[in-house]
């Protein structure tokens, strides 16, 4: 086994340093296996290493307070009646150091020291703002505060935190009053406290106990808070990669998005549409979502969706797309007359350019673009355009577009004989759209060589 250096001894760092890895192992495959260089993930892989680097330099230090200096009592916790290290919120709204407040959690004592009032989940909510101050009022007196990293237990989920997860899940069964409160506490703790949505691998029932009501009832007659809340629950528990395979396989997952984007609020279509966009980062389950008819009100949100959904509903279609069936379904169930129409309006031109294409692979695509005359607005985009990508995806579909339908060229000659569009793009754009405008320049040329020999 490798020495864990400055980490050895110390289970918090541990921890933290295992998640740090586990994390930058699954960003640099992720970098490694695209064929595209994704820049997000380059800029993230080189935090995640500045935080590993802070980590094995961090020094352990002690806490030294002189006596002579007066601590704040804002800054003591209230069990120990010390200048807190690592100041967490618990559920009724009260700031303790969490060593001490773990301590009687675990413990089994389940009431507010201060209020007295019961505490109805045990997860602990770093105070960073009062940790801020603290840090600042140390540094002003000369007082060494070791960072909470130091102190964090990073699983974060006590005996009680489980046990309060399964008396959750139970209540998922009972009448609509227990399901109502039950679905909301889930959807906040899966919200907010990762360590919850990873619970739901650890129990091999918790998804069908989740998904109870829509058992008994069609989703028509569910009503619209719960089923909010339980999508919502689905996207919050979808994000942790361990549980995406998982979520997927359960029967019941698929359908009820699918009802979701049909019949849902604002809310839950959005939520229902960023649930299956996460979930379908696996392959696997890219070819499931395909199956399952998701993409037709994927698309139908994308038409006539609320603002605030419609970019949810394009996320979620340009990652299925990346499976070619689901190329072939999207373009069946309308999605090139409903792409090319937002982006006349100039709605999520660069986000729906990149979906149209990557569908320009698929001959009734194109056949359908030129039908709905989208050479000219291709056109007036490279030429509006201050977005590279944007460009280059216009002229890709543009040089498919030309070369599936000769009738198409007389139209790029007269855009490079008034604005020299393509030419200008052969010599500023991305190596891919100089290759592309160079191959329709040839074209042009050679047509025109051919017309003066003739």
């Amino acid at each position: 086994m490798a020495n864990s250096g400055v980490f050895e001894g110390d289970s918090g760092m541990v921890a933290k340093a295992t998640e740090l890895k586990n994390e930058l192992q699954k960003i640099v495959k992720a970098i490694v296996d695209e064929d595209d260089i994704n820049v997000d993930a380059i800029d993230k892989t080189q935090q995640i290493l500045g935080a590993l680097k802070e980590l094995k330099l961090k020094k352990p230090i002690s806490l030294e307070v002189d006596d002579t200096v007066e601590v704040p009592e804002e800054f003591k916790c209230p069990i120990s009646k010390e200048l807190m290290r690592d100041p967490v919120i618990i559920s009724t709204g009260q700031t303790y150091d969490r060593p001490f407040i773990e301590t009687r959690l675990n413990a089994g004592n389940r009431l507010c020291p201060k209020t007295q009032h019961v505490i109805s989940h045990t997860f602990l909510t770093p105070n960073n703002l009062i940790r801020e101050m603290i840090t600042s009022w140390c540094k002003n007196h000369g007082i060494k505060l070791p960072d909470c990293v130091q102190h964090s237990n990073y699983d974060g989920l006590t005996k009680a935190d489980r046990d309060h997860f399964i008396t959750l899940l139970e209540n998922m069964s009972k009448n609509l009053s227990a399901q109502r409160d039950a679905a909301k506490e889930l959807r906040e703790l899966t919200r907010s406290v990762p360590s919850f949505r990873a619970l739901f691998g650890e129990y091999p029932n918790a998804i069908p106990q989740l998904l109870f009501p829509f058992s008994q009832k069609p989703s028509s007659e569910i009503l619209s808070s719960l089923q909010e809340d339980i999508i919502t629950t689905l996207l919050n528990i979808s994000i942790h990669d361990d549980n995406k395979k998982l979520v997927a396989e359960e029967p019941m997952v698929f359908p009820l998005l699918v009802d979701a984007l049909r019949t849902g609020t604002t809310a839950t279509m959005g939520n229902g549409a960023a649930a299956l966009f996460s979930l379908s980062a696996l392959d696997s389950n890219k070819e499931r979502i395909g199956k399952s008819g998701a993409l037709k009100p994927l698309i139908d949100l994308l038409d006539d969706g609320h603002p605030e959904v419609i970019k949810d509903a394009a996320s979620a279609i340009f990652n299925l797309c990346i499976n070619r069936e689901n190329k072939v379904r999207a373009v069946r169930d309308g999605a090139v007359r409903v792409i090319l129409k937002k982006i006349v309006r100039r709605i999520l031109v660069d986000e729906l350019l990149s979906i149209l294409a990557m569908l320009s692979s698929i001959q009734k695509a194109v056949e359908e673009m030129g039908e709905l005359e989208a050479v000219p607005c291709l056109l007036c985009i490279i030429r509006e355009s201050a977005c590279d990508r944007s460009k280059e995806n216009c002229i890709a579909i543009l040089h498919t577009i030309c070369f599936s339908d000769p009738t198409k060229w007389k139209e790029i000659r007269n855009e490079e004989s008034t604005y020299r569009t393509i030419s200008q793009l052969a010599q500023s754009g991305t190596s891919r759209a100089k290759r592309k405008a160079g191959v329709i320049l040839e074209r042009l040329n050679r047509a025109v060589n051919l017309t003066h020999t003739a």
